[in-house]
């Protein structure tokens, strides 16, 4: 019976399909006149049938003209019965139908790929890679104990939401809209210092009763092109130990310390990762980690008990993509070599291959960088494959004033791995 619901009136649909219908039917009669025109058997009763009901249209001329038309409001009612369902379903669409399309169907047969790691350089990453797959899978950290996110831990007992936020945003199907949304942060009163994107997700974990049905809520209304999971969703604290014996907690605290770090390590280290991420893992034609902070943001996602298992089982291509610049309090004069073997001394060899940038910075930029004590990371290409590793430089520098990826060009890049 519900079939029967399309002929309810005020669908604005049904008018459309009766112009397609009547657009088929003059393409057959024109077709049916063409054929008279250009075949002998028949030909003088066709005509005289088609001169009694179509006058002029009978002969050749008029024949094409009617196949024209006909073609004509087949495209055209079909065209607007579409975009009256479009536009019923999703109204903000309205107007970009193939785009729609696109995206619903060509994307979500894409490769599968799982990114890891945290911080801005995932979201970075996130918006690039959407733009060719929507089988997207990002674990993210939850590590993170400062600012908006710092507070709302300390005050609710939830998951740290910043990083979860930035990534909801980069994969939003209407990305530059959500994104002033839920990045808005406020600047006067109790709420100073917190984004409302991260209060929306506290407050969706209260209505949902957890923190990952809570992403998943929010990933429905966002229309994300993929999906966002914690790495674990159990409370965890990051500490460090330094080259002098120091130990230090607190992801915010770790980089202020200014000595070497000789290793991290969580608490609790049996911390448990969520099981959707690691059938992401085995399910996954390529494993992303990076780019982020190393010590704060990768490998606090990869030292989830299971989770480098996870991958290093996986058949899949698993890439690290080494950051441009070092990073004050994490990797000072750290070579790209030295990023892969803390990588493979915390969790082990899991990685297949090293994407690294090749172009040059621009002078201005570099020295303004080097006053904070950030340098280009070296790229020892010939260290990186005496660890068994592919070592693959491009240029993949965003232009502009701040060092990072362009996420365009890195997604490309990626993808041509893939292929391979």
């Amino acid at each position: 019976m519900n079939q029967f619901k399309w002929l309810y009136p005020g669908l604005k649909v049904k008018r459309w399909l009766v112009i397609a219908m009547l657009g088929i039917l003059i393409l057959g009669v024109g077709l049916a006149l063409l054929v008279a025109n250009l075949l002998p058997l028949n030909q003088y009763l066709l005509l005289r049938w088609g001169e009694r009901l179509f006058g002029g249209f009978s002969r050749y001329p008029g024949a094409v003209v009617l196949l024209i038309i006909g073609i004509a409001g087949i495209v055209y009612g079909l065209e607007k019965a579409f975009k009256s369902i479009v536009f019923a379903l999703a109204p903000e669409d309205k107007g970009r139908l193939a785009e729609v399309l696109y995206t619903r169907r060509y994307l979500n047969r894409g490769p599968r790929i799982v990114v890891v790691g945290g911080g801005t350089g995932l979201a970075l990453l996130l918006k690039g890679l959407k733009k060719y797959t929507c089988n997207l899978t990002a674990v993210v950290s939850v590590a993170d104990d400062g600012g908006s996110s710092g507070r709302l831990r300390d005050d609710l007992g939830i998951l740290p939401p910043g990083d979860i936020r930035n990534c909801l945003v980069a994969l939003a199907d209407k990305e530059s809209l959500m994104e002033g949304l839920f990045q808005y942060r406020f600047s006067m009163g109790e709420l100073a210092g917190h984004n409302l994107g991260n209060l929306l997700i506290a407050a969706m974990n209260d209505l949902e009763g957890g923190f990952n049905q809570a992403i998943h809520s929010l990933s429905r209304v966002l229309a994300v092109r993929g999906r966002v999971l914690p790495a674990t969703l159990e409370n965890v604290s990051l500490g460090a130990e330094y080259i002098d014996g120091k130990i230090i907690y607190g992801e915010s605290n770790i980089p202020k310390y200014g000595k070497p770090i000789k290793r991290i390590f969580l608490e609790p280290n049996t911390c448990q990762p969520l099981p959707e991420a690691i059938e992401a893992f085995a399910e996954a034609d390529a494993i992303i980690i990076g780019p982020g902070s190393l010590y704060t943001s990768i490998l606090p996602s990869l030292m989830v008990a299971g989770m480098a298992e996870a991958i290093e089982k996986s058949p899949a291509i698993k890439l690290y993509i080494c950051n441009i610049m070092t990073q004050v309090g994490e990797t000072e004069d750290y070579t790209a070599s030295q990023h892969v073997r803390a990588i493979i001394r915390h969790v082990g060899p899991i990685l297949d291959c090293v994407l690294l940038n090749r172009e040059e910075i621009a002078k201005p930029v570099r020295e303004r960088y080097a006053e904070q004590g950030s340098v280009p990371v070296a790229n020892d290409l010939k260290e990186i494959e005496k660890q068994g590793l592919n070592a693959v430089a491009d240029f993949l520098l965003a232009k502009g004033e701040v060092v990072r990826h362009d996420q365009d060009i890195l997604a490309q890049r990626i993808f041509k791995l893939i292929l391979k």
